[in-house]
């Protein structure tokens, strides 16, 4: 994928003399794997089963590595129409008959502002690998949705019959996100049919 504009700065890396007075970086490893996917269904062939264009495209664990592709090729707002990135823990598929997603859910915000998508998909994504919610565990991943009129971002979560712990991961996200928008919780067994918890603009 091309190089795209707007370039966030790398963290400085640290380094640690070694004999010779030569010095060596030493990249700052995550607490977890996170791997990067692609989907976009509209490329899918005709009769295609669903989630057959899902493709993984790079796995990561230390800041350097994210900063790297996030500078170079990670940007919503450049997918094409039907689009979605994903960044999950590595060893869940970005689909709901995972096991770590069969009993979960999601919380989701729409935009109309790719600007907005952009610094939402960020900041949610330095909250996942910096582990900033209380309840990591529960914390599948992240969706950004690029579509025709409203964008979508999603974070996807484990055990949607825990209200408590949803509701707790809702409040962190949406102060992380810093939006005004409601923010929406539903089931993916049941998606559209069963929504949970909203979040209003003036939600805490």
């Amino acid at each position: 994928m091309a190089e795209v504009e707007d370039e966030v700065a790398a963290p400085p890396e640290s380094t640690q003399e070694v004999e010779g007075g030569n010095a060596i970086r030493q990249p700052h490893n995550l607490e977890r794997k996170w791997t990067f996917w692609f989907d976009n269904p509209s490329k899918s062939k005709q009769g295609a089963a669903w989630g057959s264009s899902l493709r993984q495209v790079y796995t990561f664990d230390t800041v350097e590595e994210f900063w790297s592709l996030y500078d170079h090729i990670f940007r919503p707002s450049k997918l094409p129409a039907s689009a979605d990135f994903h960044c999950f823990r590595t060893g869940i598929e970005p689909k709901w008959e995972d096991p770590e997603c069969a009993n979960g859910g999601k919380w989701s915000v729409s935009s109309s502002r790719k600007s907005n998508l952009d610094a939402m998909w960020l900041e949610t994504l330095l909250a996942l690998i910096g582990e900033q919610f209380d309840d990591n565990e529960e914390i599948c991943g992240v969706v950004a949705s690029a579509r025709l009129r409203q964008d979508k971002l999603a974070l996807w979560t484990k055990t949607a019959s825990n209200e408590a712990v949803q509701m707790s991961i809702g409040r962190k996200w949406k102060e992380i996100i810093d939006t005004m928008e409601k923010i929406v919780y539903s089931y993916h067994e049941e998606d559209l049919d069963h929504v949970g918890p909203t979040m209003g603009p003036k939600s805490t």
